[in-house]
């Protein structure tokens, strides 16, 4: 290696130590390093003065691509991010999300905030219980505990929600509450802290439920799902039961069947890359796997294995190809119905 880049990698390992040296102290700064200092210098964040709004929508986005952590190292990254480099400077806490803002998409995942869903979780066993149970799972008619509410933890109305700005709409409306109270009455610090919780229930049903093996997910109805596979679910029109789907009940059980189908993207499977095709105003077309694309970026590996990165111009046309895109567009559209229709057809292809 020659002395230029041996400098050249010096100078940016201790910059980068520099950078971290500089971060002011606070609670769970470990966390935050441990997190993000995989993949990022301490530059990305120093001097940006962000909302805590703005750091978590930075925080899902970062989850999105890949970032690890479990949901409590991860709030703890959001307090640290928004009480030491808050919008005016080290100590600032910035105040909660008021409802409203932040739309559901496959981007945005809420962090829930422990703080909050503490809180919320008061409002709703004072509120919420008698009629949507400990758990937040709703009535169940095998234990006859007479509740008679729904399942928020698979309410559209709660999984479509942001930090309130769907549960607080729909409470506005009016909603029978325990104490006799009307629900409009609540207001948007409540609100956001009863949303806190119900996405606190949710993801410890989505890592634990229930609790210590996989639910039995063959609930629904072969012929049901073949209709949706073969007709509005367009599944037919990309996969063959004679091809791809041969014999697929021999390979997997049932709780995979439905992640499959469900999150292809899973890192527990192998994954068919996105691909991106860039071309100039003045120059050939470049196809890649893509790396990373923005509004103002776009990189990929070429074909011979190279790395390309472009700046994005108005004369540029980028079109991405996702295998799965398919699958991501439909998780809108599935009822809960149709997913354990899907499986239980599935389940058939043995």
């Amino acid at each position: 290696m020659s002395t230029p880049r041996i400098v050249w990698i010096l100078s940016l390992w201790l910059g980068c130590g520099l950078a971290y040296a500089q971060l002011p102290d606070g609670p769970h700064k470990e966390t935050a390093l441990k997190i993000c200092g995989t993949c990022h210098s301490a530059n990305i964040v120093l001097g940006r003065g962000m909302t805590r709004d703005q750091w978590n929508e930075m925080i899902s986005n970062m989850i999105s691509k890949g970032a690890k952590g479990t949901p409590e190292e991860f709030n703890q990254v959001l307090d640290y991010l928004t009480t030491t480099l808050g919008p005016v400077g080290p100590g600032h806490v910035v105040p909660r999300k008021p409802t409203g803002g932040l739309s559901a998409g496959p981007q945005d995942r809420q962090v829930v905030d422990a703080a909050s869903a503490a809180l919320g979780k008061a409002i709703y066993f004072k509120e919420c219980i008698n009629c949507h149970g400990p758990k937040a799972r709703g009535a169940n008619p095998n234990n006859g505990d007479g509740q008679k509410g729904t399942d928020l933890v698979r309410s559209l109305v709660v999984l479509h929600d942001r930090y309130g700005n769907e549960i607080g709409p729909f409470l506005k409306k009016g909603h029978p509450m325990q104490s006799g109270a009307a629900s409009s009455s609540l207001n948007p610090a409540q609100i956001q802290d009863l949303a806190n919780f119900l996405h606190q229930r949710f993801e410890d049903t989505l890592h634990r439920a229930p609790f210590d093996k996989p639910l039995n997910v063959l609930t629904g109805d072969a012929k049901a799902g073949e209709m949706y596979f073969n007709g509005a679910g367009k599944c037919s029109s990309c996969h063959s039961v004679t091809g791809d789907l041969a014999h697929v009940a021999s390979k997997y059980d049932p709780p995979a069947l439905q992640t499959r189908f469900l999150f292809p993207k899973s890192a527990r499977f192998s994954q068919k890359p996105v691909t991106v095709t860039v071309t100039g105003a003045d120059g050939p077309s470049i196809t890649g796997d893509l790396i990373r694309m923005d509004d103002f970026t776009v990189a990929l590996r070429a074909m011979d294995g190279t790395y390309r990165s472009f700046t994005r111009t108005p004369e540029m046309k980028v079109t991405e190809n996702d295998p799965y895109a398919e699958h991501i567009a439909l998780l809108d559209q599935y009822t809960d119905k149709n997913m354990h229709d899907i499986v239980a057809y599935l389940e058939t292809l043995k």
